[in-house]
């Protein structure tokens, strides 16, 4: 299929429409969308809601045009009309990027819109006060910022373009919780006269903003439009059926009977220490950005590293897997990790998943991903351990899709899937929650606790604070490069992060 010839700039009081729209991925028996039609008026402010995969992200660059004139799929409709004017933020902030330093990606910006070079220092500080991103130095390297970081440069890019139609897929979902209330706060002050199409999960700070909610069915049919309240109020067994986050939704489900059943008589940790961390400082450079004086893991612990964006949390997962140079010493199960100076090794028993999933991505198909680290079992083991993980994760069954043609979310999902295929006994997590509904979020959260009562020990980093409270065994805090203390908490909710 070929899509029809699309219109720009419509006549009407409609920022963009799309009218029986259908489309689908190479190699996918069934369509994504089937005849959709959607349509956002100037200056209104729209949520996209529906369970990961549903095809939202998917959605918002068909309405940007990014499909299918930057990236092609298959598809037709009958009319799409696109915004002349617009800016989108994508959900993998590396994506957005096309200058090597944070100076030069606003410069460019500021180039194409023309804007006088005297000019363009005083306008970058301010953006970059806008969106909250704090550096000693402008001219600072994007590859050294975290992801969170990251995530604030290219919304200050896009803020720059002052453009009509603001398109917005996840903008905050790597954000501290107070860098999550900024990124929303310049939102609204920069849209306010603006077209605003939203996808996000962390909806709290937005329902009270935004005009429309669009809920969406797994299979990429919109099941309700309206205002927000009427739709949470009208569809909240839909919204739970589905597993879409909504306003007070873990309040429901830690009264649920089934996490109930799950916390009741939750065995505690071992005694015996796994990792051990001493005089631990990890490096970029010559660079320390991130030190432990004294830590230990005990096994069958979930520990919650908690901090603010740019603190060192993801810094301290790389080093333990010695990813980055590190000295000191760093202990596991017993053994002591000797790093050396032309080849680094990585720590038996220990896996990382990423924060940036496809940096783990290997093969070309999901079921390929799955088995490439069970060479050790026969074929029909491994088999049925891949799809096994397929079903429990929620992914493709038949296991033929590519990686890279998953939903963030999905992606995220196949990454947990895949560090679990191996000899693992301390599992490290990046933010593994991310771009997830709330359903998926549950079972991953499930699946973990259950792996950790048979053994498994897991250090995650999370700016879930509803994570951290109820199902970490342990809080570490992370400020400023340095491990500042270690919480036991045995997963009440009581403990709040501490900004030190």
């Amino acid at each position: 299929m070929k899509p029809l010839d699309t219109a720009a700039g419509s006549c009407t009081d409609e920022a963009l429409s799309l009218r029986k729209l259908r489309l689908k991925f190479p190699g996918e028996d069934s369509l994504l969308f089937k005849d959709l039609s959607f349509s956002v008026k100037k200056g209104e402010k729209v949520l996209l809601l529906g369970p990961s995969g549903c095809g939202k992200s998917t959605l918002l660059q068909v309405a940007s045009g990014i499909v299918p004139r930057s990236f092609e799929l298959p598809m037709k409709s009958e009319a799409i009309d696109l915004p002349s004017s617009w800016g989108f933020v994508f959900q993998d902030p590396d994506t957005q990027f096309c200058m090597p330093y944070v100076d030069e990606e606003l410069a460019f910006v500021l180039e194409n819109l023309a804007v006088p070079q005297e000019e363009m220092p005083e306008r970058i500080e301010a953006v970059l006060r806008r969106v909250g991103l704090q550096l000693t130095d402008v001219h600072t390297p994007i590859l050294e910022l975290s992801q969170g970081m990251k995530q604030r440069l290219a919304l200050a890019s896009v803020l720059l373009m002052e453009p009509d139609v603001l398109f917005l897929d996840e903008p905050s979902a790597l954000l501290d919780p107070e860098g999550t209330e900024q990124i929303w706060s310049s939102i609204r002050d920069a849209a306010a006269d603006k077209t605003v199409v939203i996808v996000e999960h962390k909806i709290e700070q937005i329902t009270g903003w935004i005009d429309r909610v669009v809920l969406f069915t797994d299979h990429g049919e919109i099941l309700a439009d309206g205002p927000p309240d009427t739709v949470f109020r009208e569809h909240r067994p839909e919204l739970i059926r589905y597993g879409i986050w909504y306003p007070g939704v873990w309040e429901d489900y830690v009264r649920s009977e089934g996490f109930l059943q799950l916390m009741r008589d939750r065995p505690g940790t071992g005694d015996s220490r796994i990792v051990e961390l001493e005089s631990f400082t990890g490096w970029r450079g010559k660079r320390a950005v991130i030190h432990a004086e004294k830590a230990d893991v005990a096994e069958g612990s979930w520990i919650a590293v908690l901090g603010e964006n740019g603190s060192g949390k993801s810094s301290l997962l790389l080093s333990m897997i010695q990813l980055l140079k590190t000295t000191g010493t760093l202990t596991v199960d017993g053994r002591t990790v000797i790093q050396k100076k032309r080849r680094r090794t990585l720590p038996d028993g220990l896996s990382l998943v990423f924060q940036n999933p496809e940096l783990q991505f290997v093969a070309n198909s999901l079921f390929e991903e799955l088995t490439v680290s069970m060479h050790t079992l026969n074929p029909e083991e491994a088999e049925k351990r891949a799809y096994g993980l397929l079903k429990r994760f929620s992914l493709p069954e038949d296991g033929k899709r590519h990686p890279y043609q998953l939903s963030v979310g999905q992606k995220r999902r196949l990454s947990v899937a895949t560090a679990l295929t191996g000899n693992t006994q301390v599992l490290l997590l990046d933010e593994p929650t991310f771009g997830q509904d709330a359903r998926n979020t549950f079972v991953m959260l499930e699946t973990l606790e259950t792996l950790r009562r048979n053994g498994l020990t897991i250090v995650m980093v999370t700016h879930d604070l509803e994570i951290a409270d109820h199902f970490a065994t342990h809080q570490w805090h992370i400020a400023d490069g340095r491990l500042m203390s270690c919480e036991k908490t045995g997963g009440a909710a009581h403990a709040r992060l501490v900004h030190s």
